[in-house]
């Protein structure tokens, strides 16, 4: 208002001083209407909701690394942009991971197969018969026995175990396992400490994850191990979201699992797959 009344007294002075007054107010004008405009312009910017997201403390290849690299980073990246949110990872261990998403510490988990009990520490897409569309991934859990044992897998039943069958703690196989009538040591928290203890004869066979066995296999163990032909089970892995946000911010959580579904869909994500995955698109995807 001062600006404006110095600017209608000079327009009434005669001179160079009122014009100058004039000129001055007009700039300050312009001024105040550039920074108005830069505030309302930077609101959208600012708009994007921050997700914070916990995962495994472990190199899961190809869909994870400890240090944020590998295929479901790259889902969520692209999952994000759709959404207009912004993910922010935290590693840690599996059960931790879980029980910071119980207490709703962190929004989600990833990536998580399903357990019907799990359904009290998070909410799966789709609830208790979770929508498999919205998936990350799948993968299997396969057998792995030191070579030339005698362990068998024929798809329904074990046979020749001589011992308990070694699983990583908090995983879903070990309802798998203990439904077939097993002894489950559950006490490794990575799938290298599982061999070890098959090696040491501490168990009589391992049940480790698709990608892990693929790791396991290829590495320094892998003269001394091989894996059954048999997978135990194939499972569906997903963005488990909080108890907290499917019920404060049902819109949002519906948004990122739509998301995660469009851009597991979308091209950009099926070449890097097909990269990583040569199996992937090849009818095993439900």
């Amino acid at each position: 208002m001062a600006v404006q009344g110095a600017a209608h007294r000079a327009a009434h002075s005669p001179g160079r001083a009122g014009r100058a007054i004039i000129a001055v107010a007009l700039g300050v004008a312009g001024a105040l209407s550039a920074a108005l405009m830069a505030v309302m312009t930077a609101v959208p910017a600012q708009a994007a909701q921050v997700v914070t997201l916990c995962y495994e403390r472990a190199d899961v290849r190809p869909w994870r690394t400890e240090d944020g690299r590998g295929l479901n980073f790259e889902l969520l990246k692209l999952a994000g942009e759709r959404a207009g949110v912004t993910f922010d990872f935290q590693s840690m261990p599996f059960k931790r991971c879980l029980a910071q998403l119980k207490a709703n510490a962190v929004d989600g988990a990833f990536a998580v197969s399903f357990k019907t009990d799990r359904r009290e520490i998070g909410e799966y897409p789709g609830g208790a018969t979770p929508d498999v569309a919205k998936r990350m991934h799948i993968d299997k859990y396969v057998l792995l026995r030191r070579k030339g044992s005698n362990v068998e897998w024929d798809g329904k039943a074990l046979y020749n175990v001589d011992g308990a069958i070694g699983a990583q703690l908090g995983y879903s196989v070990t309802d798998v396992l203990r439904s077939l009538n097993v002894t489950v040591d559950e006490g490794s928290q990575r799938a290298d400490e599982l061999v070890r203890k098959l090696l040491a004869g501490r168990v009589a066979a391992a049940a480790v994850g698709g990608s892990d066995a693929r790791t396991l296999l290829a590495g320094p163990y892998g003269p001394q191990i091989e894996a059954l032909p048999r997978p135990l089970i194939e499972k569906p892995y997903f963005l488990l979201l909080s108890h907290q946000m499917v019920e404060r911010r049902p819109e949002l959580a519906r948004r990122i699992w739509d998301a995660v579904e469009a851009a597991r869909n979308s091209a950009a994500y099926r070449k890097l797959e097909k990269l990583e995955v040569p199996e992937a698109g090849k009818g095993k995807q439900p």
